[in-house]
């Protein structure tokens, strides 16, 4: 009876962490005014809609395929667009860049980077002058002007790389997305 009773707990705590919402399922809900912080934001928005969408429902044969032998492949490109997305929060964090990141799988590679974004974007929508948040690179820093024209314009890049490679691998982002309204079609 115990066995039964543990093994029942670990499948509902499997199955209540499987149906995690994830961020930028939709784009939130604009902010009021422009300011600096709210338009940063709104772009890493954005960027964590299409992220969202690009990588919704991809799978094994998406993420190994790449168009030739010299390309990265799709799971290589997240891996690189993990990445950016911790050099934009770290920004936003004011902390320096350069810890790797652990082993994980596609899931969470995919989770920990829409947190990212969504984190970032949470600090610059509140947030009165931007200017503070600098890309830290050992002694190096670099001003947020260089967080929007690096990180932030690599990483919608890299998304549309995706879009393509999956696109390319039979298995098309779902045609009821609305990139202009940030919402799916009904």
């Amino acid at each position: 009876m115990k066995n039964f009773v543990f093994i029942l707990i670990l499948v509902t705590n499997f199955t209540l962490n499987s149906q995690e919402k994830l961020p930028y399922s939709e784009i939130p809900i604009a902010a009021n005014e422009y300011t600096p912080g709210t338009t940063a934001s709104r772009l890493i928005d954005g960027l964590g809609f299409r992220y969202y969408w690009t990588t919704e429902g991809l799978k094994e044969i998406d993420l190994v395929y790449k168009p030739n032998a010299a390309a990265r492949s799709s799971e290589e490109t997240i891996d690189h667009i993990l990445g950016l997305s911790q050099v934009i929060l770290n920004a936003t964090l004011k902390v320096k860049n350069g810890q790797k990141q652990p082993e994980m799988t596609f899931v969470e590679k995919r989770k920990k980077t829409l947190e990212n974004l969504h984190q970032a974007s949470k600090i610059l929508r509140v947030s009165n002058d931007i200017s503070q948040y600098k890309m830290i690179f050992g002694a190096k820093e670099l001003p947020f002007w260089n967080v929007i024209n690096g990180p932030i314009a690599d990483a919608i890049w890299h998304v549309g790389q995706v879009v393509s490679f999956r696109r390319s691998s039979g298995n098309p982002i779902n045609p009821k997305i609305n990139h202009l309204s940030g919402t799916i079609k009904e």
